[in-house]
């Protein structure tokens, strides 16, 4: 087979997969905050500054989640939040690390670009998380 057909293929293959993850719907960043209160908000606080009912028992207390975006000046690592939650980037903290969220990962996938122009099929709820997440970013 000769490389533009297989170009033409992998094309074709790569739109319907693409096509097969959409939803209706992107999740919004209302979405995520459910999510967060439900999986975060124990740690990192209802305001997600990092003064939740957990945090005075731990060693490095959490982030405050508001500065995300002012810790990398200015741009909401997309890539980096999602591989944060979902356990993929390991913390570097003494003692427990941030719980793996493995019930994020489960249901229908979304389209969803995290910073490199590529939209890849990725768990909704990670998405709403992280949607939220940058919905909420404090402006220094």
């Amino acid at each position: 087979m000769r490389a533009p057909q297989l170009s033409l293929i992998f094309a074709s293959v790569s739109a319907l997969l693409v096509a097969a993850c959409a939803n209706e719907e992107m999740p919004q960043a209302s979405d995520g905050q459910a999510l967060f209160m439900q999986n975060c908000a124990v740690c990192h606080g209802g305001d997600a500054k990092g003064a939740g009912p957990m945090a005075g028992a731990m060693s490095t207390p959490p982030p405050d989640l508001t500065l995300i975006a002012v810790r990398n000046n200015g741009a909401f690592p997309k890539a980096q939040v999602l591989s944060s939650i979902d356990g993929y980037a390991k913390s570097d903290m003494t003692g427990p690390n941030m719980p793996e969220f493995g019930a994020l990962l489960e249901g229908d996938l979304v389209p969803y670009d995290s910073g490199d122009g590529i939209l890849t099929p990725t768990p909704r709820k990670l998405v709403a998380l992280s949607q939220y997440l940058e919905s909420i970013q404090a402006a220094r």
